[in-house]
């Protein structure tokens, strides 16, 4: 399987900010906490940086694992 994202010729030139129109977030479901462990680990080499890093694994809440990337 693959995922492809276009961007729309309407948005605004620039670096990407969260905040502005866009792509938001995209989310995928792993087999367990070890996977979520794993991918995070290996996130570094492709740019993306852990968000909330005080919170992880939890910053989506208790008894929610999640790695915000």
């Amino acid at each position: 399987a693959y995922v492809v994202l276009e961007q729309s010729p309407d948005l605004v030139a620039g670096d990407h900010d969260r905040r502005r129109p866009g792509l938001n977030h995209l989310a995928f479901h792993v087999a367990d906490p070890a996977a979520l462990e794993a991918l995070t680990a290996e996130a570094p080499a492709y740019g993306w940086r852990l968000l909330f890093p005080d919170r992880h694994p939890y910053a989506g809440g208790d008894g929610h694992h999640a790695a915000y990337l």
